[in-house]
């Protein structure tokens, strides 16, 4: 997805970068790097499990705390 954009004979360095610009928005590279910018990866099987297990653990804890009345249940705010 390059793009080449050479100088012509008596033009200015405005219209060469005005050119280029054009041939950019016109092949799309814009749109795709874009899209690209806040893609993110998959977690590998590995990740998932021990992410799920820490979950549970702290889902665990923090309900046994709060049979313990270690931790009180704030009101929601409307």
């Amino acid at each position: 997805m390059s793009v080449k954009v050479q100088r012509q004979k008596q033009e200015s360095s405005q219209s060469l970068i005005y050119r280029f610009n054009q041939a950019i928005q016109k092949s799309g590279v814009l749109v795709e790097v874009r899209k690209r910018k806040f893609v993110k990866r998959a977690k590998s099987k590995n990740l998932q499990k021990e992410a799920a297990v820490i979950r549970e653990a702290k889902k665990k804890e923090y309900q046994r705390l709060r049979k313990l009345g270690k931790i009180v249940k704030k009101a929601r705010r409307r």
